[in-house]
């Protein structure tokens, strides 16, 4: 901004009201630039400072995510998923509206301001030719017309409209808030996920069996394509600064993102071998900090074969509806920490002290629900379990 004839006039009060206005319309012109969110270039720097310290093994605390919602004004409604919003809406619309609540959103422990591109879990199937349906709170795939294992010849097209509203929408997000906020990589799915999509549940399953070969030949393909899309999209987010964030709630400096495969809950650890093993391999070779999400407890035949994986940093446990909560399951939380893997979960306040109390905080992710955070409420938990910590 250009600074110029400022006449003193009754003294230093009225340069001091001209200094104090000119600063306040600096202020101005860079919110209506960008975004006001509540989080410092201190509070960036604890950030990297801890979670990096965290993937060293330095830290010797839990990291706990814990956010607060405290909007100013009436906050524009934006659905859970992007598709569900017309796609003739403009992406600075589409960021404008989820930056509105990001600005209302408050950030207690080692949260951080992110924003999830989420286009459904497994969008890249929508890239590779899946029809995408979406509704507020879902969003779908169906196969195209005819699909078959012998036939699906998964390729990168450049010109899909849904790769093209993901890859314009992230780097919107990026532009517009920069250095502010963490934009996500998408939810590009596991390989197997992808590719049931892309055929169907009940015809991958057959295939499988049936086809095994021209299965590893897709799923394999999906991997070199995963890799791609993954590059162009965080190459669009590393230039903000403020490294890169999944789904999940994790940061790192570097590459990183929770690695899955729903499907598997329905396949032998044999075959989980054979069709899931070989891309989990290239994608923590990929990563720099790859995480594995562990989705239900028909899962954990395979979670032998995850600990071993030598680049493979960690293991999100999710028990699956229906099933004791995160925290009520001390024997798999033994398994996933005593293999030397660090591990994410979600939490009520009671259940992150439970596990600090009985295994200790030490490698853990806590993303801490509370309905209605206050500051005080998330300074007072962070305080007891640092208490329980030591």
């Amino acid at each position: 901004m250009k600074i110029e004839n400022i006449k003193v006039q009754n003294g230093e009060a009225e340069i001091d009201r001209r200094v104090e206005g000119l600063e306040n319309s600096a202020k101005k012109e860079r919110d209506h630039m960008g975004i006001n969110v509540r989080f410092t270039d201190e509070d960036w720097a604890r950030i990297e400072r801890d979670w990096t310290a965290f993937w060293a093994g330095e830290l010797d605390r839990p990291l706990v995510v814990m956010t607060g919602f405290e909007p100013d004004g009436e906050l524009p409604e934006v659905p859970p998923f992007v598709p569900s919003l017309p796609m003739s809406m403009p992406a600075e619309e589409v960021v404008d509206r989820y930056g509105k609540h990001l600005e209302a959103q408050r950030f207690y422990g080692d949260a951080f301001p992110k924003w999830f591109v989420n286009f459904g879990p497994g969008i890249m199937a929508g890239f590779l030719g899946s029809k995408v349906g979406a509704a507020p709170d879902t969003v779908w795939f169906d196969p195209p017309e005819g699909a078959s294992a012998h036939r699906l010849d998964p390729r990168y097209d450049p010109q899909n409209v849904w790769w093209q509203r993901v890859r314009d929408i992230t780097r919107c997000a990026a532009e517009a808030w920069q250095d502010r906020v963490c934009v996500s990589i998408t939810d590009l799915g596991g390989n197997l996920d992808v590719a049931a999509s892309l055929l169907s549940t009940e015809q991958l399953l057959t295939d499988l069996h049936d086809a095994p070969e021209q299965i590893d030949r897709v799923v394999g393909k999906i991997t070199g394509l995963w890799m791609r899309y993954y590059d162009e999209l965080y190459d669009i987010v590393r230039r903000t600064g403020r490294g890169s964030t999944p789904w999940a709630p994790i940061w790192s400096p570097g590459k990183c993102y929770m690695l899955q495969s729903d499907f598997a809950y329905m396949i032998s650890p044999a075959m989980f071998e054979r069709f899931v093993m070989p891309d989990l391999r290239a994608c923590c070779e990929f990563l720099d900090h790859g995480f594995y999400h562990l989705d239900g407890k028909g899962q954990l035949p395979h979670l032998d074969m995850l600990l071993e994986m030598e680049n493979l940093w960690g293991v999100q446990w999710i028990p699956g509806d229906g099933n004791p909560p995160a925290d009520r399951w001390p024997a798999v939380l033994r398994r996933i920490r005593d293999a030397g893997k660090l591990c994410q979960m979600y939490v009520d306040a009671e259940g992150a002290r439970r596990i600090v109390r009985e295994i200790g905080g030490k490698g853990f992710i806590f993303q801490v629900g509370w309905d209605g955070l206050s500051r005080a409420d998330a300074e007072g938990f962070l305080a007891t379990l640092m208490r329980d910590s030591r």
